[in-house]
């Protein structure tokens, strides 16, 4: 498979798994100084590869229809990161909940399970900006080098990966430890110490 293969088949599986509703949510990967995006207003569920633009890493548009508007993000990432080989965007309901919540300086999404200490590390959050501003593509590019999980406060998440397909299984980690999050909203709930949480190695 290719990368734009890979590319389609994540942004199916995010529409499948119901992170995608509508025409909402976009998807990118990186191939060198290039990046194959998803367009303005494309439903992730019926992606093709007509529907992929083609940008260079300084956002200059190469080729196919118009990207979306939000690629900032994604680039962002990219320039921080050059190990990250893919990113995903979404309004998945249960981390754009989150994302509204004021969580002040603790985190967003609290240590319940070590498996959210070891697959999404540490969530940051990306104060509020509008979608496809100067300001959130700033924002975002402050915080993903030390971070692969982001809340953009009030809007969704953001998740850089090494490729498509393990930024499918972040987007859907993300989903679960956020829907844990809301459900435990509230009550006297128990959270693990990061450094003990997977025990000793030996």
């Amino acid at each position: 498979m290719t990368l734009i293969d890979d590319l389609i088949a994540a942004c199916r599986a995010l529409a499948d798994a119901g992170l995608s509703p509508g025409s909402s949510g976009n998807a990118s990967v990186r191939d060198g100084d290039i990046v194959y995006a998803t367009r303005s207003g494309s439903s992730l569920r019926r992606v093709t590869s007509d529907d992929l633009a083609v940008i260079g890493l300084d956002g200059a548009h190469i080729s196919g229809p118009p990207v979306t508007k939000e690629i900032g993000m994604h680039l962002a990432a990219y320039r921080a990161r050059p190990d990250t080989g893919a990113v995903v965007h979404l309004h998945s309901c249960a981390a754009t909940a989150v994302s509204c919540l004021d969580s002040g300086d603790a985190d967003p999404i609290p240590a319940y399970t070590p498996y959210r200490i070891r697959l999404l590390g540490r969530v940051a959050v990306v104060p509020y900006a509008p979608p496809g501003s100067v300001a959130l593509t700033m924002g975002v590019a402050e915080r993903i080098a030390h971070a692969h999980v982001l809340l953009l406060a009030n809007h969704g998440s953001l998740v850089r990966a090494e490729d498509a397909a393990t930024a499918v299984d972040l987007c859907e980690e993300l989903e679960s430890a956020a829907d844990l999050a809301l459900a435990l909203a509230g009550r006297r709930a128990r959270t693990l110490d990061p450094a003990s949480a997977w025990g000793s190695s030996e």
